[in-house]
């Protein structure tokens, strides 16, 4: 079924900025620093991706859940979404780390 794989990254990152709004982890706390963070974390991820499409290591296999949208030699659409989903989750998980434990006071 095309599109299900992006379907599936925009579904477990409405997940995670769930659990972001209801514990103001992240983007729901300092939404400019997590954005700039998403960013440049997504741009990093893209170079890193074209690095290695241009070294022949990265290349794109055939799914049927992708939409069959390029954005460049194998490199499909919904990289960029995973990428900045990637850097979303680790943002947010890195916040809750960060917490002190509130059960256990």
């Amino acid at each position: 079924m095309p599109g299900l794989y992006l379907l599936a990254i925009l579904a477990s990152a409405a997940g995670v900025a769930a659990l972001d709004h209801r514990f103001r982890l992240a983007a729901f706390r300092s939404p400019r620093r997590t954005l700039l963070a998403v960013a440049i974390g997504t741009a990093f991820f893209l170079l890193w991706d074209a690095v290695g499409i241009a070294a022949g290591v990265f290349v794109k296999g055939d799914s049927d859940l992708l939409l069959g949208v390029d954005l460049a030699p194998h490199l499909p659409l919904e990289e960029p979404f995973f990428l900045a989903f990637l850097s979303y989750l680790a943002v947010v998980a890195w916040q809750a780390a960060q917490r002190p434990n509130q059960e256990a006071r």
